[in-house]
């Protein structure tokens, strides 16, 4: 297609009718792979004579083209376009760049980002040398922006990815300080000026990001940049040309020539410009800048915040910068004494000003309240916001230096406090209040722990906060919730006050105002936590629910979601006759979430991550049920749509969330449904499609299916789910390409089919066994070759003889066995065990290897017996001693836990502080836990993936497993197993028994006459434990009836 021909195609791309516009895309992407068309697009956008919405519309396609095929995802794929294709393209969109208008501009800023992230420096050496020529040009916009874009691909870039920045900072710094220099001269600057600048910065930026250059420890090149940043930051942003609206004026040229001399001045002085740096280099930079610049900066910083306070304009990015710079400085001697002489101002006339409610608030929150919600709950809006920042600044004052400014801090608000007191309603300094009640909020923590304030929280609260419930501002009576829900958990010496926060925050959620709603909502999830006497809450708890939902269908707002799951959490199985309204109504607000996630493209919406809110706070409800089975019959029909919606690809951003729904509904249902059991084939598509690192999570309801539902596993042959799940687990355990830490669920899964399918799937033994062999021997992870050859040992259990022939029919039981006993035998460095370090993994190779023993002398001879036997003797032994260790860490931990914080420790505490959990030794949950495990069901959706760690520290307890497994051998005792198959032995052929136990020497007989009385002990145990259950079952049927 010719120039003029395309250009025809391009227009008709514009028309207004529908049959046109399709026609005109389709021959596009007929001809979009014919030679030349990328170089005649960039042609026809470059054409200044052409229509602009053409040159627009082949701008658009130019790009998308080039993001799509100028480097394939596939390295072994052929490249669409012509190597000289490339070359022109390369050649001409450098000089065009700067010539065509800024809305084309941008979009060929985005294709050469594209081609200098695939090419340089391989494939376009040149391009250094052009940037270096053509910064000796008078005009430089076209070559700073290529720059720009050059230096940012190795912004993030560190170690050895990082080199190629050396070069371009070494052949481009010398004239770029040049051109800066030349800039930063002129009288009186354009606004074009201001644009160079900029780019300058951010050039400079993202060449110091991780790193600074070499070429920069040299003083006097550094010395010459900072004069110029120094000269930049002093400097009045010129008056004249500046936009009267807000949005415009914070982003005009000059003011982001401010913020981002400040943003570099900062970087220096937070990553390079700390004593504490441990590299010897970096050390003496750090001591160079903070003599020679850290001062400077600051005092040039505070003249700036005094332009604040003499009710000048500075923009909220460029103060909330200035503010981390003096947060940073608190801490460090030298620039606090530099600080103090204008603390007092600067607290007391700057910070605290910027933390009151002011004019852009309430215009924000008469107009928008929902915007107002928004932006106060944004973890990005803190960013940027001075309000934050000037609270981050209090904090860190009085937590380094509040000996000195505490007390001060404190006698201002408590003078703030009074004066509005004393004031008539009409004149009292209400913003003033909200500031001092925000900053006796951000203070919490540290008032909490510090005497006299300690014992005076309460009064303060009741005098200063509560009456702030009732209060004719809106804002206020947001901020007496927000502050009295940072107070909640504090030791109230007369409950009345508790009692009374509570119903003000629970009648708050019921204000006129949208923002006293929500941050009412919020205060009372502290609220809940705290409440010691929960029927406080019960009678109000329908209401409080009502009001609720009310909220959810106002405002898209996870953190709403976690009030709720802090009442289910609290109320637990007294959620029950609410369970099926609350996950009926976190439904419709998930679909109401996913609407608007899906409206607004961005899965970091509110609406996105509300509904991730959503489906968690369904887990909870789930989980404190859990005894009542029943419910979860009635909650399914609710349920399934968005189960089955959402374990396609339209649920990647939930998957996690869903998959533990799944594992609830399949693990605590009296039965599994057929509905349920729809979902099987979604979930084996994801995982064949693009779910294989949620693996881990689907591994649990897939447990749940076979474990729960096993004879409609077996039966059911449309689908066929025992061919559905080989087919699954042979395409991932053959995947060359996958790594071990990927398939370790695969093995976990072989396990629960043959423990759950006793005797039902012999002709499944010879497959599962000869992947299992193909992809041990490939294997290279520790861990993984232990689920791998437990999963022989399983199928042993199951079946020796068919297990053992198969072995030896596929030529690989010898190799096998050798490979099992060094395993067995292989220590650490420390003489621990280096395998199987579970109780689980023994278990399951002692009741592998003790199936062994009955098998004839022709398929196990006399010295294989033996060393089977000896091998059995040695992991039960082991075993014992596991167990042995963790009831005596349980019980200990048992005695610490009735000891310390009555029973308050966190859950984080817990999981840090346990020797014996599988998270200690670096193993996640699902190391620890077998398929069917209670844990693994809550957990399996946060486990992203379980990586063991093999550190030389393992011990055999530190993988004792946890104590809510639950696995079909639970019921089989490995010592009575042991002891009854070597009776039976003994009883079936004794002259192979007697040749086994004379082939034993002193050590092992004293094992074995050892093994023989714990068997009789645990016999007798076992005995006792159930007629213990038997009793407790009777007295329940007895009270029930």
């Amino acid at each position: 297609m010719d120039l003029h021909s395309l250009a025809v195609v391009l227009q008709a791309a514009l028309s207004p009718n529908p049959d046109e516009r399709k026609a005109a895309e389709e021959s596009l992407n007929q001809y979009q792979y014919t030679p030349q068309h990328l170089v005649r697009l960039l042609q026809i956008i470059v054409d200044g004579n052409c229509d602009m919405a053409v040159r627009q519309v082949a701008s658009i396609h130019f790009k998308n083209f080039i993001a799509k095929n100028w480097s394939p995802h596939d390295p072994h794929e052929q490249s669409k376009i012509l190597p000289n294709d490339k070359d022109m393209v390369r050649q001409n969109i450098l000089v065009f760049i700067a010539q065509v208008p800024p809305l084309l501009r941008a979009q060929l800023g985005e294709c050469l980002k594209t081609i200098i992230h695939a090419d340089y420096p391989e494939q376009w050496p040149s391009l250094l040398q052009w940037v270096k020529h053509s910064l000796q040009d008078q005009q430089v916009y076209g070559v700073l922006f290529v720059l720009r874009i050059l230096s940012r691909k190795y912004e993030f870039k560190s170690d050895d990815e990082r080199t190629p920045v050396y070069l371009i900072v070494e052949e481009t710094f010398p004239h770029l300080l040049s051109i800066f220099n030349r800039l930063v001269q002129i009288v009186q600057p354009s606004l074009e000026v201001a644009d160079l600048m900029k780019l300058i910065c951010k050039i400079f930026w993202s060449s110091i990001y991780l790193e600074i250059p070499k070429q920069l420890f040299d003083p006097n090149v550094f010395n010459a940049w900072m004069v110029l940043f120094l000269n930049v930051l002093e400097r009045p942003v010129p008056q004249e040309g500046q936009p009267i609206d807000p949005e415009l004026r914070k982003s005009w040229g000059w003011w982001k020539v401010k913020k981002w001399t400040v943003h570099i001045l900062n970087r220096l002085y937070t990553r390079f410009g700390d004593l504490k740096l441990q590299n010897p280099e970096n050390r003496a930079f750090a001591q160079m800048f903070q003599k020679n610049y850290a001062g400077k900066i600051l005092e040039c910083h505070l003249n700036l915040l005094n332009v604040i306070r003499v009710g000048g304009y500075l923009p909220d990015r460029v103060t909330n910068l200035i503010l981390q710079y003096l947060s940073n400085s608190v801490s460090k001697t030298s620039m606090y004494n530099l600080l103090q002489p204008r603390l007092d101002v600067v607290l007391f006339e700057i910070i605290f000003p910027l933390m009151c409610f002011n004019d852009n608030d309430q215009k924000l929150w008469d107009e928008d309240p929902h915007e107002y919600v928004r932006k106060g709950y944004d973890i990005i809006e803190d960013l940027y916001s001075p309000r934050t920042a000037a609270m981050d600044f209090v904090s860190e004052l009085v937590r380094k230096r509040g000996k000195e400014n505490l007390q001060k801090f404190i006698l201002f608000i408590v003078e703030i406090f009074k004066r509005y007191d004393e004031a008539i309603v009409e004149y009292k300094p209400y913003r003033q209040k909200d500031g001092a009640l925000l900053a006796i909020g951000a203070l919490c923590d540290k008032l909490k722990q510090t005497e006299p304030y300690k014992s005076e929280l309460e009064r303060m609260l009741v005098q200063h906060v509560f009456p702030e419930f009732s209060s004719p501002a809106g804002h206020l009576r947001a901020k007496a919730a927000w502050v009295a829900g940072q107070y909640a958990h504090i030791n109230f010496s007369d409950t009345n006050n508790f009692r009374k926060a509570l119903h003000s925050v629970v009648a708050g959620m019921r204000d006129p105002e949208l923002p006293v709603r929500v941050d009412s909502v919020f205060a009372l999830r502290s609220f809940v936590e705290a409440c010691k006497d929960l029927s406080e809450i019960r009678p109000i708890l329908p209401q409080l629910l009502d009001e609720f939902f009310k909220l959810m269908n106002e405002v898209e707002n996870e953190d709403l979601v976690f009030t709720l799951e802090t009442i289910v959490d609290k109320f637990g199985e007294e959620m029950a006759p609410y369970a099926l309204g609350l996950c009926q109504n976190l439904a419709a607000a998930f679909w109401k979430c996913m609407n608007t996630a899906e409206a607004e493209d961005d899965s970091d919406d509110p609406g996105a991550l509300a509904a991730v809110g959503c489906l968690r706070a369904i887990s909870t409800i789930l989980e404190s049920v859990s005894r009542l089975p029943h419910l979860f019959v009635h909650i399914e029909p609710t349920m399934l749509p968005i189960m089955r919606r959402m374990l396609t690809t339209d649920g990647q951003e939930v998957f996690e969330e869903v998959l533990e729904i799944v594992s609830y509904m399949t693990f605590f249902s009296p039965t599994i449904s057929l509905d349920m059991w729809s979902l099987w084939p979604l979930m084996m598509e994801a995982l064949a499609d693009w779910a294989i690192d949620f693996f881990p999570n689907i591994l649990v309801p897939l447990d749940n299916y076979i474990s729960r539902s096993t004879a409609h596993f077996l039966a059911c042959k449309e689908p066929d789910y025992q061919q559905s799940l080989w087919n699954m687990i042979s395409s991932i355990m053959g995947d060359k390409n996958l790594d071990d830490g990927d398939i370790e669920p695969a093995p976990k899964l072989i396990e629960v089919v043959f423990h759950n399918c006793r005797g039902q799937v012999d002709h499944w033994v010879e497959p599962y066994l000869r992947i299992t062999v193909e992809r041990l021997r490939r294997t290279e992870k520790p861990y993984l070759k232990c689920l791998l050859m437990q999963v022989i040992a399983d199928i042993l259990y199951y079946n020796a003889p068919l297990a053992l022939n198969i072995l030896q029919k596929l030529g690989v039981a010898t190799e096998i066995f050798n490979l099992w006993f060094q395993m067995l035998q292989q220590t650490k460095k420390s003489g621990m065990r280096a395998n199987f370090k579970r109780e689980h993994d023994k278990k399951v190779c002692c009741l592998g290897l003790t199936s062994l023993l009955p098998v004839p002398a022709d398929q196990l001879p006399g010295e294989a017996l033996g060393r089977v036997f000896r091998a059995t003797l040695d992991l039960l032994v082991a075993y014992k001693e596991q167990v042995a260790e963790a009831a005596k860490e349980e019980e200990a931990e048992e005695d610490e836990d009735d000891d310390d914080m009555d029973g308050l420790q966190s859950d984080d505490e817990e999981d840090d502080g346990g020797d014996g959990s599988d998270k200690e030794m670096g193993v996640d949950a699902e190391d620890g836990d077998e398929a069917d495990s209670l844990r693994l069901k809550k957990f399996a959706a946060q486990a992203k993936a379980f990586r063991p760690d093999d550190s030389d520290e393992d011990s055999d307890d530190d993988y004792s497993d946890d104590e809510d497994l639950q696995s079909p051998i639970d019921e089989i005792d490995p010592f009575v197993f042991f002891v009854d198959t070597v009776k039976a032995l003994q009883a079936s052929d004794p002259l192979r028994f007697q040749n086994l136990t004379q082939t034993l020497d002193f050590h092992y007989q004293a094992l074995a006459n050892g093994v023989a009385q714990h068997a009789d002990q645990r016999r007798a145990e076992i005995e006792k434990e159930k007629l213990e259950k038997a009793s407790a079952s009777s007295l329940a049927a007895a009270t029930s009836s």
